[in-house]
C-alpha cells in the first residue's frame, strides 16, 4: 500500500470514523496521532462505553483478534428498535443487547477496527469466503483502473465465482489478461476474479450507491450464466 501514500494524502488525512444510523452513529474513531497506516486501514478506535466483538458468521461464536467475522456492537449508543417492526429489531439486535451490524470486520489487540465488507456481499467459492472488498482494494492499485467493482456469478461447479467489473481511466486501454498477471502472486489464486468485463458505469441508486444486487444480475445475463 506504500505507493499510494502521497504528501497531499498525509497533509489532508486527519482520521477515520465508522458508524451507523443504529448506534447514533459513531462508534470507532481514530485519532489526530495515528500512524499514517493505521488511518488509511482501520476506522478507528472503538468509542469509550462500548463494546465491540467480531464473531462467527454462521455459528455467533467470539472469533480471535484478527480474523474476519461479523461486527457486532453494544452500549448507550445502540437504538432501542425499529419503530413499529419488532421482528426486524429482533433479527439486528440480541436478546444480550448486541447490535449485528452486518459489516464484515477485523479487530486488532489495541481495539482499532478494520472493515472488510459486508456480509452480504460475501462471495462463497468452493467452501472459500471471499470478501469482494478486499479484491477491490489490490485491483484499485493498477494504474489503469479508475472504479471497480467484484460479485460473484453463479458457476455449476464451485456454487460462485468472481466476476470484476472495471471501469478504466479514461483514454487508457486495458485487457482482461492484463489485469489477471498483475493480480498473480500478489493475491490468492482464488480471489483472482475469473472474469474480467469492462464497463461505462455501474447501475446506482438516487444518491449515487452502487447496487451490487442489480451489477450481479446484470453480469449473469451478458455471460450466460445461471443454473440451467
Amino acid at each position: 500500500m506504500d505507493h499510494t501514500i502521497t504528501m497531499a494524502t498525509v497533509v489532508q488525512l486527519r482520521k477515520g470514523a465508522y458508524g451507523t444510523t443504529e448506534n447514533s452513529p459513531v462508534t470507532f474513531q481514530g485519532f489526530p496521532m495515528d500512524e499514517i497506516t493505521r488511518k488509511l486501514e482501520t476506522v478507528g478506535y472503538v468509542a469509550p462505553h462500548i463494546e465491540a466483538k467480531v464473531v462467527h458468521l454462521q455459528s455467533e461464536e467470539l472469533l480471535p483478534l484478527n480474523t474476519a467475522g461479523e461486527l457486532w456492537i453494544r452500549g448507550y449508543t445502540v437504538m432501542l428498535g425499529y419503530w413499529d417492526e419488532p421482528e426486524k429489531t429482533r433479527e439486528c439486535i440480541t436478546p444480550e443487547g448486541w447490535y449485528k451490524t452486518g459489516d464484515i470486520a477485523k479487530l486488532d489487540a489495541y481495539g482499532y477496527c478494520r472493515i472488510v465488507g459486508r456480509c452480504k456481499d460475501i462471495v462463497i467459492r468452493g467452501g472459500e469466503n471471499i470478501y469482494p472488498a478486499e479484491v477491490e482494494a489490490f485491483l484499485h492499485t493498477h494504474p489503469k483502473i479508475h472504479e471497480v467493482q467484484v460479485v460473484g456469478v453463479y458457476d455449476y461447479k464451485m456454487g460462485e465465482e468472481l466476476c470484476a467489473c472495471v471501469k478504466v481511466n479514461d483514454g487508457m486501454e486495458c485487457t482482461a489478461e492484463e489485469i489477471k498477471t498483475y493480480c498473480k502472486g500478489q493475491i490468492s489464486h482464488f480471489k483472482i476474479p475469473r472474469y474480467m468485463v469492462f464497463v461505462n458505469d455501474f447501475p446506482r441508486t438516487p444518491t449515487g450507491k452502487i447496487q451490487k444486487y442489480k451489477l450481479k444480475e446484470q453480469m449473469e445475463v451478458q455471460l450466460g450464466l445461471g443454473p440451467k
